[in-house]
């Protein structure tokens, strides 16, 4: 199976995994998954009042230079570490 459809299958499990992950692995999730999907962070970091947006921005901002390729191998171990508890 290509990395591409590791990547797809691992979007799917990542919506029935075994238990809800902690904040910050939620946000680790969301930003091997922009950053695997679209490269680095892009656009204007959301203001202080939107403070879920902010960790967000700043979670994807933290992988800036890392290839999309390996963000995406991160992200399927990731998700498929998280199956397995």
């Amino acid at each position: 199976m290509s990395l591409q459809d590791q990547f797809a299958q691992a979007q799917i499990d990542s919506k029935n995994l075994p238990e809800r992950p902690d904040n910050m692995t939620l946000l680790k999730i969301y930003s091997l998954y922009k950053q695997g999907s679209s490269g680095d962070a892009t656009g204007e970091r959301p203001g202080f009042t939107d403070m879920i947006g902010r960790a967000k921005y700043d979670a994807w901002a933290a992988l800036k230079g890392t290839s999309q390729e390996d963000a995406m191998r991160q992200y399927v171990d990731l998700i498929e570490e998280l199956k397995d508890q």
